[in-house]
């Protein structure tokens, strides 16, 4: 039977979906006995999977029987049971299930390690999380065909626990594809083959093999840009993305292949004062909202840079809570491109007296990490965190236990006031390497180990420190350049 069950938490939306992704293995297992399943980055909504069936297409009788079979499975309300093994049990159960991936994983650990894995009537799988009770607490899903393979649809915290309306991400699929020639320049598929490198002491050559890809995918955006006479690049992604590098690197590429380096702006100049900032729905001032922007401002003096006129760029006191005149005036050169980098720089509203053939709109995020094995990845959401769990401890003297208390709010403001706007993006970038929480958990585990068990912050904390305890560290920065996406959140080479 289906329980009256909501989801009121990432917490819940994390448990409610590894729940759904067990349920729907075992549905795929049940219809195809030998079908090798890959759980993909979340897309449109929910999950892409691709099911392997030795070159055969999936029908649509084949996802009626997959949908059946889940359908039955809920219904049943089978316990999802947690077993216990150590490495050399676990090792045995993944090989009746041939994933070589997950055997490599567990190879060499510690032979008392605990190792949790789920078993739903006599189906097993490990997903790093924290499950639901039971296959009855899943009362809403969806299964739709979407290029080569299935889409898992699944409720969220952000939408009431409703399925959001259905939308075609064909340029984030694009950029997964993207992801793929990554994954076969750097020969790193799985985790496994991340943990051996590092074991071989050849992490260097993955680094250098990442950001070259990197390199390589903001030259073709400046080119693009270039090519099509672009007025404006406008860069806009969620908290942690990386956009002020980005953003840079790309005027940097445009100056090389043109000679001429653009103009570049953040949108934080242009905050309204202090004391007309609105309020949310918490009386707090809130800095994410559109309404936080001078959008009058903006638009007038983008409208005059771009027909030769002078502008007094202001620079935003954040101290003071005003705008500050008179050192930044300035105007573009014939043919000098604008560069405009903010978390509404998507949202049409901002840039509305911009015509759109001369807007080149690029959209940031670090999307595909890392699989784990073939039904885990480290999600888009906690790559984010990640990164911005160390900047803040970094630059801004906050603590782990502050950044996780502060994540839902980020999260919910980035729900109305950036994802929206993604699909109106000329371009995808994903920002991720495939080392970085290799090299990140060096910088995280510390600051996570030091939330003590009082903290209401101190589950979250001990949920990042299970799934990252497979990642072996990349102990050294020294090879990450200077001009990488992660330098904006570990900070300088020493010098």
């Amino acid at each position: 039977m289906a329980h009256d069950f909501v989801i009121k938490t990432f917490s819940d939306e994390r448990a409610y979906h590894n729940t759904a992704i067990l349920i729907y293995l075992k549905a795929v297992h049940s219809v195809f006995k030998d079908a090798d399943v890959t759980i993909g980055n979340s897309l449109n909504q929910g999950y892409y999977s691709y099911i392997n069936l030795n070159g055969a297409k999936l029908t649509t009788s084949d996802i009626h029987k997959i949908r059946d079979k889940m359908e039955k499975y809920i219904a049943k309300d089978y316990e999802v049971a947690i077993e216990h093994e150590n490495p050399e049990g676990a090792i045995e159960i993944w090989k009746r299930y041939r994933c070589n991936e997950k055997i490599r994983l567990l190879e060499g650990r510690r032979a008392d390690e605990d190792i949790e894995i789920a078993n739903i009537h006599n189906y097993r799988g490990y997903m790093y999380c924290k499950l639901l009770p039971s296959t009855g607490y899943i009362n809403l899903f969806d299964i739709r065909p979407y290029r080569n393979g299935l889409l898992l649809r699944l409720p969220n915290a952000l939408h009431n626990h409703t399925i959001p309306k259905y939308r075609d991400d064909d340029k984030l699929y694009e950029a997964y594809a993207e992801s793929k020639r990554m994954r076969k320049y750097t020969g790193i598929e799985y985790l496994a083959d991340m943990n051996k490198v590092i074991e071989d002491g050849d992490a260097d050559k993955v680094i250098k093999s990442s950001e070259w890809l990197i390199s390589r995918q903001l030259e073709e955006f400046a080119e693009t840009v270039l090519e099509e006479k672009k007025k404006v690049v406008l860069i806009a992604g969620p908290s942690s993305s990386g956009k002020t590098t980005t953003a840079k690197r790309i005027c940097g590429e445009i100056e090389r292949l043109s000679g001429q380096a653009p103009l570049y702006l953040g949108t934080d100049d242009y905050f309204v004062e202090r004391d007309q900032t609105p309020l949310g729905e918490d009386g707090k001032p809130d800095f994410e909202g559109l309404g936080a922007v001078d959008l009058e401002l903006f638009n007038q003096q983008m409208e005059d840079l771009l027909t030769g006129k002078e502008v007094d760029i202001p620079e935003f006191d954040f101290i003071k809570g005003s705008k500050i005149f008179g050192k930044r005036k300035t105007k573009l050169q014939k043919n000098q491109i604008l560069v405009i980098e903010g978390i509404h720089s998507l949202n049409d509203v901002l840039t509305e007296n911009i015509p759109r053939r001369d807007k080149f709109k690029i959209y940031i995020s670090p999307l595909t990490q890392i699989g784990i094995d073939r039904h885990n990845r480290v999600s888009t959401a906690d790559a984010r965190l990640l990164r911005r769990m160390v900047r803040d401890n970094q630059f801004r003297g906050n603590s782990a236990e502050d950044t996780l208390e502060s994540w839902p709010k980020v999260r919910a403001g980035e729900s109305v006031n950036i994802f929206p706007y993604s699909s109106s993006a000329d371009v995808v970038f994903n920002s991720s390497m495939v080392y970085e929480t290799c090299l990140l958990k060096s910088y995280a585990e510390p600051l996570l180990m030091d939330i003590p068990e009082t903290s209401e912050q101190y589950e979250e904390a001990q949920r990042i420190l299970t799934f990252m305890r497979f990642f072996d560290k990349i102990e050294d920065a020294e090879p990450v350049p200077d001009n990488s996406i992660l330098r904006e959140f570990i900070g300088p080479r020493k010098k």
